[in-house]
């Protein structure tokens, strides 16, 4: 409900603006500020709470609570006033909790001296009186529950919860419900297309399958059809009794060439009979009949074919039992998450990730609550759409839709609030490569391909606005970043690498040539080159800070460069990692650039001091890349890193990273030692690729998207220490 108010806000702001009612907005905005429901997200009506308790502030604390009460509970039916009640009693204790761990014991007298009257009466506040003329009580079994850590976390949770249902349930204006129906008018046109499609595909298969099975039944011999279900064993003894039967023998490796040893399974060995030929024993194939000569009904030549079946079974069992070994080998393979090496620092080790990793009440596999877990992991989705790996995931400016690119050329570009559902696909017949949101309006989409074009797609629309030529030399659009004031985008285009432009290698240790171009977005036309010094070479990732002011650019040399944008020149430059530069991004005061580059190392650079680091760590390379996913008879997938790699929380404090089972949060240090693992999300059984952290919404959303085509969609509630 919190970002439909959001969205209409802007509506309602927009018309007034377009009618020119400045008075009546001016009015609108300060009562936006002084909102005391706070556009109904219930983490700020949280924060607020906890401010009037972390400050003492026990009057602001009851007005507050009695003006929802008023406001919001008082609409609720009278079997639910029960649990209200419950909500404020604990919130009382949890603010007198908070007193005494805090060493206040006047306001913890306070408390009882203004609330006595309200509350002596109370049966669940008798034994409460005395708590202050106890000298530990945190100690004493009655309020020493009270105390843990454990029940502060349950009663946030739980009024968070509550909350958010409250705010589903009730009545909602007519306007505020518009954007819902005509999400739904839209799900229910793409879903009735995709039906449509999907009846067509299924009459055109079985269309297709009847003509194929005909042309099988009649063309080809019945060993031939069953080729995929024999395995090796059983294949080695076609070729032995069809070289008896006809003096000549197959080749093994001409059928192995066609097996798909994934899906070889055993099949029952055929039934023997007197009069069946050693041939027509092994491929389970009947000859038209013939009349026997008396040679062949003499038991003396019955003997071979009771003898070649005896050694017929014990060679199928043996096969069987060799076929369901190696699947066992493979669902092992398959089903188990890799080993998580430790992140190595430059000074000291510490835990690996796996060994903090929480599940989502904020608790550890073993049962005990963690002090310093600064999130809760409330939820994962997944979005499961792709049908090869992810290269790019990048969520808007506005937290509603999310854009995500596999190495297909395919996009999706869908929503998670409040449901989970596709908005368009965007089929491409040229690769693509980048993608970026513009900043506004919102709703367009930049994408990057490999021959040298930029498109503008209209997500709403579901249509190209314009497609922009940048140079036949550089084709390999690698990176687009859009301004925040959305008026201009920066461009990098690089040239086909010597060894092709497959992105699914390593690339190569010289760096390629490229170009860093200024797009002006409203009249589709280049503005300016910049200068890449000492040689032109090709930018793997930008990044703006939050007025645009400056420009971020990591390089395939390994050089970082700052551009001032208001000059459109390079204010500094540096050598910032042994190899390429793979993702960058600004700190939240801006102060500091955070890299990580080929070498494995994340890096934190203070941009007053050019090329001093601040702080360095060296991640595995399931986090870094290029990444691997390795499967079954050898095959291996190897990806270079496109997307971003680390994505930071609202406030700056933990970084997002990849690795081969989910990603990793981390809480970002100024010390030495640049990160600690706090919280792994897992929840993927190939490794992650790219990242992205969503705060536009009432909860951080971290995205992690890997090598399977699966999207995780975690949920992660803040705890305020």
């Amino acid at each position: 409900m919190g970002s439909a108010v959001e969205r209409t806000e802007e509506h309602v702001r927009e018309y007034l603006i377009y009618r020119g009612f400045t008075s009546t907005l001016k009015h609108l905005d300060s009562d936006i500020k002084a909102d005391k429901e706070k556009g109904f997200r219930v983490d700020k009506i949280i924060d607020q709470l906890q401010q009037f308790v972390q400050n003492f502030d026990l009057f602001g604390l009851k007005e507050y609570w009695l003006y929802l009460d008023r406001r919001l509970f008082c609409r609720l039916e009278d079997v639910y006033r029960s649990t209200v009640n419950k909500l404020r009693t604990s919130l009382y204790r949890y603010y007198i909790i908070n007193t005494v761990q805090r060493g206040n014991l006047e306001k913890t007298q306070e408390f009882f001296q203004k609330q006595a009257l309200e509350l002596q009466g109370q049966a669940e506040w008798r034994d409460w009186f005395i708590l202050p003329f106890i000298p530990a009580p945190e100690q004493n079994p009655t309020f020493s529950p009270y105390f843990s850590r454990q029940w502060a976390d349950t009663f946030l949770v739980s009024l968070h919860n509550f909350l958010s249902v409250l705010f589903q349930v009730l009545p909602q204006p007519v306007l505020l419900s518009f954007d819902a129906e005509v999400q739904k008018a839209t799900s229910l046109t793409e879903e009735n297309e995709q039906l449509r499609q999907l009846v067509f595909a299924l009459q055109t298969e079985s269309r297709d399958q009847r003509d194929r099975d005909e042309m099988v039944h009649h063309k080809l011999p019945v060993y031939v059809q069953n080729m995929d279900r024999l395995g090796d064993t059983e294949l080695d003894l076609v070729s032995s009794q069809r070289a008896v039967s006809t003096g000549t023998t197959p080749s093994r490796n001409f059928f192995s060439t066609f097996l798909p040893q994934g899906r070889r399974t055993p099949v029952k060995p055929p039934q023997i009979t007197a009069g069946t030929s050693p041939g027509q024993v092994a491929v389970g194939r009947k000859d038209p009949p013939t009349i026997p000569s008396k040679e062949a009904v003499q038991p003396k030549e019955v003997k071979p074919v009771s003898s070649q079946a005896s050694t017929s079974e014990p060679a199928t069992s043996q096969s069987q039992q060799r076929i369901q070994d190696h699947e066992k080998e493979r669902k092992e393979l398959f089903s188990k998450p890799p080993s998580q090496p430790a992140a190595e620092t430059s000074s000291d080790t510490p835990e690996s990730p796996s060994s903090n990793n929480k599940s989502c009440g904020g608790e550890s596999e073993g049962g005990g609550l963690s002090a310093e877990q600064p999130f809760i992991k409330l939820s994962q989705e997944e979005y499961g759409e792709h049908h090869s790996s992810i290269m790019h995931c990048r969520v808007d400016c506005s937290g509603r839709r999310v854009a995500s690119l596999d190495v297909d050329g395919v996009i999706k570009v869908w929503s998670f609030n409040p449901i989970m559902q596709t908005k368009a696909t965007i089929m491409s017949k040229s690769p693509l490569l980048s993608l970026e949101w513009a900043t506004k309006p919102d709703r367009l989409l930049l994408l990057g391909s490999g021959v040298g074009t930029v498109r503008l797609y209209d997500t709403d629309a579901k249509k190209n606005l314009y497609e922009m030529n940048i140079d036949e030399t550089h084709p390999r659009i690698l990176s687009l970043a859009c301004s925040p004031s959305g008026s201009s985008f920066v461009c990098s285009a690089a040239a086909v690498s010597r060894s092709g432009s497959s992105d699914s290698v390593p690339r190569l240790p010289f760096p390629v040539s490229g170009q860093l171009l200024l797009w002006d977005t409203k009249t589709v036309k280049q503005q300016l080159q910049f200068s890449l010094e000492p040689e032109p070479v090709a930018i793997n990732c930008t990044a703006f800070n939050h007025n645009g002011n400056l420009l971020v650019t990591g390089a395939a040399d390994g050089v970082i460069r700052l551009f001032d944008m208001q000059r459109y020149e390079s204010a500094m430059s540096w050598r910032a990692h042994d190899g390429e530069v793979y993702s960058v991004e600004f700190s939240y005061d801006e102060n500091t650039v955070f890299s990580i580059g080929e070498d494995g190392k994340f890096i934190q650079w203070n941009i007053h001091r050019c090329g001093v680091k601040q702080s360095e760590q060296v991640l595995p390379q399931d986090a870094t890349g290029p990444f691997v996913l390795s499967g079954y008879s050898g095959y291996k997938q190897v990806q270079v890193p496109r997307g971003r790699l680390f994505a930071f929380d609202s406030e700056g404090q933990h970084v997002l990273t990849c690795s081969s089972t989910g990603g990793l949060v981390y809480r970002v240090n100024t010390g030495e030692q640049a990160l600690d693992s706090v919280l792994s999300l897992g929840g993927h059984k190939a490794p992650v690729v790219t990242v992205d952290w969503c705060s536009a919404v009432d909860c951080g959303t971290c995205l992690t998207a890997s090598m399977d085509g699966k999207i995780k969609l975690s949920t992660l509630l803040a705890q305020k220490s």
